[in-house]
């Protein structure tokens, strides 16, 4: 008799929703009583280019998109695109009876989590932010399990069995070391690694700031400076750099990238990082325990990123920085006032350490695996 599980798994839109799913989604795959993963998505997003990279996820395709703030005639067919993406989801469950559901949030996740409530399919959820997006709330009351990535949201979502586990990471960020990722970056076991990202889009707050300082901050032999530009801006500021500071190419404590397929090497490696407050970085930069510096994208969605970075911050973890304060003077500021500061960065990091949960991604799946009837 087979008793293996088949798994839904849905949350997209954006990289926040994304990563985290796909981390569950890549334990259950290493599960031997899984029989079949399927993902829920929407093909023109970037959880379809994920989904591909797997040769053993089934990618259940649903139309919709995110939903229009005024009440006019787009809302109106929203309400219609849900509306049939709703009834694809419920003909995905006939079809396929999982035995359990598995969502992180967001518009995309939507349908399933409507047609998992009317079949009386057991589900979880899993919100990455500080601050729950609608369909968490909205799916919260009715999920078996909810679990969350921040403290704060226990205090927003109404259920009676909510789990605080903080987010997935991959299983590397466990099993490589600090010396092994600096060792795979060629990076000297003392230095000082300051590494300024802004996502996998890159941040040209953070872009700008960092080329204004790095002859600053290179200058030290002992500082190591690592920076993710982000593929469309990486261009730009290496122009930018060959006119302000043509030199920086003969350095050997400068490491530039366009982007990191494999983020927990210079993540690992870094004492300080500077980053924006997304749940996935966040999560990730606990993990390493290092301290950050914390510039939220002050355009994100209810204001999350902003809440996320406080949150860090009361917990004496991070250094908060609004946007239209990352200038370079502020910047170097900061970051000297930290590295010159022994006790000051040592006692960031611990606080940092503080923050780790137990490897989240394996609490989440036995809890999936708990709700299965």
């Amino acid at each position: 008799m087979n008793n293996k599980k088949i798994y839904f798994i849905s949350g997209g839109g954006t990289g926040g929703h994304i990563y985290p799913a796909f981390t569950v989604v890549e334990k259950l795959l290493n599960d031997t009583e899984t029989e079949k993963v399927f993902f829920i998505g929407n093909p023109k997003n970037l959880e379809y280019e994920i989904a591909q990279k797997y040769n053993n996820v089934i990618f259940l395709p649903v139309n919709v998109s995110g939903m229009p703030r005024k009440i006019n005639i787009t809302l109106i067919k929203w309400l219609f695109q849900l509306f049939f993406a709703y009834l694809k989801a419920i003909k995905y469950i006939k079809n396929y009876n999982p035995d359990a559901i598995f969502t992180t949030g967001g518009y995309v996740s939507a349908p399933i989590v409507l047609a998992a409530i009317t079949l009386k399919k057991p589900y979880m959820i899993h919100d990455c932010d500080s601050v729950p997006g609608l369909v968490s709330k909205i799916a919260a009351p009715f999920a078996e399990v909810v679990s969350v990535a921040f403290e704060n949201s226990k205090k927003i979502l109404k259920s009676q069995n909510i789990i605080y586990n903080g987010n997935p990471v991959r299983d590397a960020f466990f099993t490589i070391s600090k010396k092994e990722a600096r060792k795979k970056l060629n990076i000297n076991e003392n230095s000082k690694v300051i590494f300024a990202m802004g996502g996998s889009q890159g941040a040209k707050t953070i872009n700008n700031a960092m080329s204004a300082i790095l002859k600053d901050l290179s200058s030290d032999e002992n500082n190591y400076i690592i920076l993710q530009t982000g593929k469309k801006n990486y261009e730009d500021l290496i122009t930018e750099l060959e006119q302000k500071y043509p030199e920086y190419k003969e350095k050997n404590n400068i490491l530039i990238r366009p982007y990191f397929d494999e983020m927990v090497y210079p993540l690992k490696s870094c004492d300080i990082v500077i980053a924006r407050a997304g749940s996935v970085s966040l999560s990730e930069i606990i993990e390493c325990q290092a301290a950050s510096i914390l510039v939220p994208y002050p355009y994100a969605a209810q204001d999350h990123q902003r809440k996320n970075a406080k949150e860090m911050c009361e917990k004496g973890a991070s250094i908060y920085l609004e946007d239209s304060d990352c200038k370079n003077i502020k910047l170097l500021e900061i970051i000297n006032s930290i590295l010159n500061d022994e006790n000051k960065l040592k006692l960031m990091q611990e606080n940092t350490k503080n923050l780790i949960k137990s490897n989240p991604t394996e609490e989440i799946v036995k809890q999936l695996k708990s709700i299965i009837k």
